[in-house]
Order: structure tokens, then sequence, then C-alpha cells
């Protein structure tokens, strides 16, 4: 069976997290999305761990899906077009805070487990450590290879995966507290690490500038906070509906059940180049050399982004694809494609009722990125949607890189080119 998963979101208890974030939501918008395996996020959150018992039931091993009774309730406010039995998975994000190796590290790792009783079993250890009242994504004075030890005594079932591994200030790269390799990070544990999160400043192509990476497995989420962000990022699966044929797919990194990621383009990333957002500085790694990493506005040092710190531990050139990898391909969201199409920002009126459009009459949004017809989309919408949805398909657009922060900033339909920006790289499929 050909699914999408996307296996990294948070719940309504993590901070800077949409109120809407619980279960019926995610229920509609995964469908609306095309996600048929939703992670729940947080599950180490006391409040949201007793609602996913509540309102969920065993399905397939390893996954859960809505209980009938509210399924019922909430199944004609999913587009006729949209409709799937879609699941969940266990899974929660812990925010490790320590120092190691002389320094102060601030790393983001990703759990998922097949039960409930798994998943209870870590919240017990986690509990003694720290608070796991006070955040969604709890922040533990844990380190990585501690937390790896936790997880995998407690079961040789439960995955552990760095999380978004080249953000700056939180993640097992970052420029700004992280380590150089997984082994500095999880020391022992590093052979139970088989696959990472690339996030949304870096793609598959500059992971695979690493030689030490060849042994892990690609996979990309969304990490989302709202809603609308929901399959931004996501992983396209052919294997049996289970958590068990999910995992093994990613392990044996097999192109024929693990058939692609979906990515964002890196440099619409928050973090791809580097810069001072206060300042309005954003620099490539070149300009950075240049400048000795200093602000020449505030004279404070830069934030280091991703493009950088891939470059500093790379020892291949540009261009290197691996014997052995996972396809991806780059996509923007279908909302951003209709505002700038429209001229207009996506928040706007004009762009959900296009988007409700468009998906009420030709399926998921992920179905009309990747396979719907440019023609068929042509015919519900306007001519010039259609045309973005092609030219995102094709590579064909403009963007201002993200920096310190700042999402960048994507021109599909500009005759001219924005200041600062870069041609985006084609899909690689």
């Amino acid at each position: 069976m050909q699914f999408v998963a996307d296996l990294h979101i948070h719940s309504k208890y993590s901070r800077a997290t949409s109120g809407k974030m619980d279960l019926e939501n995610l229920y509609k918008w995964a469908q609306m999305k095309g996600i048929k395996v939703m992670a729940t996020g947080d599950f180490t959150h006391p409040i949201w761990f007793k609602e996913l018992r509540s309102k969920l039931e065993p399905a397939e091993y390893g996954l859960f899906k809505l209980k009938l009774e509210i399924e019922k309730m909430l199944k004609d406010d999913v587009p006729e077009s949209c409709r799937t039995d879609m699941r969940f998975m266990l899974t929660s994000e812990v925010s490790s805070i320590y120092t190691a190796l002389g320094k102060g590290r601030r790393v983001h790792n990703l759990i998922a487990v097949p039960s409930f009783e798994i998943a209870e079993e870590i919240n017990k250890k986690l509990s003694a450590v720290g608070n796991l009242m006070s955040d969604g994504r709890p922040i533990l004075g844990l380190p990585s290879d501690k937390l790896a030890e936790i997880v995998f005594t407690v079961s040789e079932e439960a995955v552990l995966v760095p999380a978004h591994v080249w953000t700056p200030y939180f993640s097992v790269f970052g420029s700004m507290s992280g380590f150089d390799s997984l082994e500095e990070c999880f020391g022992e544990w590093t052979d139970k690490i088989f696959a990472i999160e690339t996030g949304l400043s870096s793609d598959p192509a500059m992971n695979w500038r690493l030689t030490a990476l060849d042994k892990v497995t690609l996979i990309s989420n969304s990490d989302s906070h709202s809603l609308s962000k929901i399959g931004r990022e996501a992983n396209v699966f052919d294997t049996d509906l289970s958590y068990t044929a999910i995992w093994a797919a990613v392990k044996k990194k097999d192109p024929k059940k693990f058939l692609y990621t979906i990515e964002f383009f890196p440099e619409e990333g928050k973090y791809h180049f580097d810069g001072h957002a206060d300042c309005h500085v954003s620099f490539s790694p070149d300009e950075t050399r240049k400048h000795n990493g200093i602000c020449p506005k505030c004279g404070r040092k830069v934030t280091v982004g991703v493009l950088n710190r891939v470059e500093k531990l790379a020892d291949r050139k540009v261009g290197f694809v691996p014997k052995k990898y996972i396809p991806y391909k780059n996509l923007v969201s279908l909302d951003k494609i209709i505002a700038d199409a429209m001229g207009v920002s996506e928040a706007s009126v004009k762009v959900q009722h296009e988007y409700l459009k468009l998906i009420y009459a030709l399926g998921n949004e992920l179905n009309i990125l990747l396979k719907t017809s440019i023609k068929e989309i042509a015919k519900i919408s306007m001519p010039k949607i259609a045309e973005g949805v092609l030219k995102v398909r094709e590579g064909k657009l403009k963007i201002v890189p993200g920096y310190d922060g700042e999402y960048g900033k994507i021109k599909i339909f500009s005759e001219k080119k924005p200041e600062g920006a870069v041609s985006a790289k084609a899909n690689r499929s």
C-alpha cells in the first residue's frame, strides 16, 4: 500500500503551538493534506497522553485510529474527495539541554513507540528527570546518550531519531550547540540511531555530502505547530500499514518500500543562510567568512545557518549522490502557490476559498501538487494556479534564502529576480 506519513508534529500542549492541534482537527486536516499516518506528538505530556488514551484505539500493529463514535461525528467535516482511513503513531520530541565535551549542548530528539504501555514506561523514567507537565516538548537536563539509554532499555521496538539535525540552536549538528558527529552525541548508543530528520533548511542532497551519514536513512517531517503546516515535509512509503513495516523500510533504506521524501526547497527554511535578523543582514557562507562571522551593522556574531554548517562538516563536493539513497521531491504548499498566483497573502479569504474549491474537486493537497494533471487543475481553478503547480514541479522558481529565524521568500511568477534570490534546485526523483 502506498501512503504518506508525517511522523513529527506537536500538540496544543507544546509552546508556540496552535490551540487547534487536537486529535479531531488532526484527523480532518491529515486527510485534506493527504497524510495516511500522522504522528500524535507530545505523548510525554500527561494531559495529552490521557487524551490520546481515551480517544484512540488500536488499529494495525503499532498504529491507532480515532474511536468509531468520534470518527462518525467528524466524517462530514472532511471533503468526500479526501476521505481515507487515517492512522496515528505515538511520538514525542524531547529537548535535551546539558553540558558535554566542555560545551553547552541543546539537542532535540524524536521518539516513536508502538504502544501506550511502552510510552507510559518511558514517561515514568523521564518524569524522574524533569517536569513533563511544563511543555509538550519537555526540556530536560538529560544528555542525548542517556535519553537513548532510557528509550532503548524500555523497548527494542522504540525508535529515536535526531530531529531537524542542522538547526543552529537545537540539534545534533547545530552551529550554536551541536556536535560534529553522531558518535560524539550518542556514544555507545550510536548504532541504534538508524535515521535522522533533515529539517526544513536542508534537503537530502546537502546531507549526501557527508560520508558519515551514509549509514543512516534521511527522513523528513513537518514538525508542524499548526494545522496548515501539516505535511509540508513528509515520507512516502509502499509497505504494509504497520509501525514495524514503516520503520523496517526506513532502517533498510529500501527505495522499493521507502519511495521518497517530500521536502521544502531548503532555501525556504528559516536557517538556510547565515545572518542577523534584527539588522536584516543575510549572508551566504562565503560572505560570512569575508566578514569574519560578524554582523557589519551591530558588531555581534551572526547566526551560522545550515548551508554553512553542512559545508564545514562535508567531505564531498556539491552534487555527490551515494550508491544507496532515498529519492526526494521539493514542493511548495498549495496555499503559497495560490497566493502568489493571485498576488495576495496566504492568509486571505480568497486563498482559503480557492484552496477548498480545489481539494473538494480534485482530492487532497499532496495529490494535487504531485499527481493531478495540470489540465485538470486549470479546469477547476485559474490557469495561473495550474501554471504555478507546474513551475514548482519543475523547480522553476526564485527564493530569497531564509536566515536567523526568518523563512525564505518564494517567488514563482515574478519576472524580475528578487534581490538576494537564488534559483531553486530541481527535484531529485
